[in-house]
């Protein structure tokens, strides 16, 4: 099982705070006695509790550690300028070699300033080329199939919403149909109520109006008869 990492933080129990004071210090000595022995190094530590008690450990003698310490301290802060200024000029100089071996070696890769070169390292130079072509290879293929599949999902998207809409259609011209089918049919119920029966005016010279009604779909001789009756009887 692994264990939960441990959050680092002041410990408010007096007790608990000793306790742990006590295991973490001899685990810290362990660790300095080990380093020592294995590295063959100089080791000491020093270590003051809350109570201001010291606790010490040195692989040789405290003493000779920190006045080794010191000297080294001091001989360090005490590095003349022209010193100091040589170091930095030969980090200058080795940062310019790198950066002139780094140019040369681009130009090689570009296929210029080979006169130079012995068939080993154009051999080695060509490996080189070799690798870095597989790899941009492989990261083209890499990059088109990824592309193809990110097509194949939009593809598929607008062919799902293409059936949708498809769907939707249908329905809406299944509607349209019905719809239209009910305007034709209320149109014939309309249609055949208006056209039960017409009453017309009809009136000769220096007669009164005499009102008459035709039905539609009767004979035209029907309908004559109906109009000459009414002049008959007055004459």
């Amino acid at each position: 099982m692994v264990r939960g990492k441990t959050v680092i933080k002041p410990i408010e129990d007096k007790t608990s705070q000793q306790v742990t004071f006590s295991k973490r210090r001899s685990g810290l000595f362990k660790k300095a006695r080990e380093l020592a022995v294995l590295c063959d190094a100089q080791v000491g530590v020093l270590v003051f509790s809350s109570a201001g008690r010291l606790y010490d450990y040195s692989s040789t003698s405290t003493r000779s550690i920190v006045e080794r310490y010191q000297d080294t301290k001091e001989g360090s802060q005490l590095m003349s300028a022209s010193t100091e200024s040589k170091f930095w000029q030969a980090e200058a100089a080795n940062l310019r070699q790198q950066l002139h071996n780094l140019q040369e070696s681009h130009m090689q890769l570009l296929g210029q300033n080979l006169s130079g070169l012995e068939a080993k390292e154009l051999k080695i130079l060509e490996n080189h080329l070799e690798m870095s072509l597989h790899n941009i290879r492989k990261k083209k293929d890499s990059v088109i199939i990824n592309q193809i599949q990110e097509l194949n999902k939009r593809e598929n998207i607008m062919l799902q919403e293409y059936k949708e809409l498809e769907h939707h259609f249908d329905i809406n011209h299944q509607e349209n149909m019905n719809l239209q089918k009910k305007v034709h049919v209320q149109q014939g119920v309309d249609g055949g109520d208006k056209s039960s029966g017409t009453e017309y005016n009809i009136a000769g010279p220096d007669e009164d109006l005499t009102s008459v009604r035709l039905e539609l779909g009767q004979p035209q001789h029907v309908a004559k008869e109906q109009l000459e009756e009414p002049t008959l009887r007055r004459l």
